[in-house]
């Protein structure tokens, strides 16, 4: 059976897996904290590791239309959030190839 890879984070302030504790993003890397989830507050991240990424989906959000992809814990399979493939509106184009964690479903660690 194959290793799981998995990539560790380096800083003071990082973002884990609720679940398992898995390393999942930086501080550095929020774009914005002003975002709502599924389970309440979500940020929006420049990049996130140790993620497996879901099927293709369209998705009607609070700011429009977009093509989606859910975000497993790579470890746990915890969903996590999701990242944004495409935006259909001009304003929210932004958002594409950026990632949605879930404030409900991640630990802050080194805080």
């Amino acid at each position: 059976m194959g290793r799981l890879f998995t990539e560790s984070l380096t800083g003071p302030r990082i973002f884990k897996c609720k679940s398992c504790k898995m390393d999942s993003a930086s501080r550095d890397d929020i774009v914005s904290k002003n975002f709502q989830g599924r389970f309440g507050r979500a940020y929006l991240f420049r990049s996130v590791v140790n993620v497996s990424l879901g099927p293709t989906e369209e998705r009607v959000l609070i700011s429009g239309l977009h093509t989606v992809k859910d975000l497993h814990c790579s470890s746990c399979q915890q969903l996590l959030g999701w990242k944004y493939e495409k935006a259909y509106e001009e304003s929210q184009k932004y958002k594409e190839g950026m990632y949605i964690l879930e404030k409900e479903r991640m630990l802050k660690s080194g805080w």
